[in-house]
């Protein structure tokens, strides 16, 4: 019932001269339409969205900008969940990560939101190595360390981390058992 709503207001901000933020105003709601397809489950419609929310605002506002670095969280997610876990491991650590920790700092939401996307990217690969997951449990380690003491260990994010370490630890083992049993 939300998408024709949505759908509506973009197409509202796209006629509405006026207003001083134009490109801002379309980008936002391009983002409430994605949104919205994402939550019925159409993720490829989303990530087409996603694409074109992001590229406006890199050339609208600059990879550095927190309205950039959050489009690009919210791309990385959608390539996540579409499978595209090469993509979205490439546009996490060679533009976005930097981009957040010079911008944010190491313990901003947003730079550990980066972070964990980067872990599911490695570790949801199937084609993903024992070194991959390694890696992705020491980024979830780090990840659970500052959620705990900048959220506090009963904030949901913080417990959602430690479930998605809980997991990356679970893979690894069974990883290195598969390998000790050949």
């Amino acid at each position: 019932e939300a998408l024709p709503v949505f759908e509506a207001h973009l197409a509202l901000s796209r006629r509405r001269e006026e207003w001083t933020h134009k490109e801002e105003e379309i980008l936002d709601a391009q983002d409430s339409v994605a949104d919205c397809l994402c939550d019925l489950g159409r993720h490829d419609e989303a990530l087409v969205l996603k694409r074109t929310i992001y590229a406006g605002f890199m050339a609208l506002l600059g990879v550095s900008h927190e309205r950039t670095i959050h489009s690009g969280c919210n791309l990385a997610l959608s390539l996540n969940l579409s499978t595209l876990f090469e993509e979205a491991r490439t546009l996490v650590c060679d533009q976005l990560l930097p981009a957040a920790r010079h911008t944010l700092g190491p313990n901003h939401h947003m730079t550990l939101g980066l972070n964990q996307n980067l872990v599911v990217a490695l570790a949801s690969d199937p084609k993903c190595t024992r070194d991959d997951l390694l890696e992705a449990e020491t980024i979830m380690q780090d990840v659970v360390k500052r959620r705990r003491r900048v959220f506090g260990p009963s904030h949901p994010d913080t417990l959602k981390c430690e479930r998605v370490l809980f997991g990356v630890r679970c893979a690894r083992r069974s990883a290195f058992q598969i390998v000790r049993s050949a």
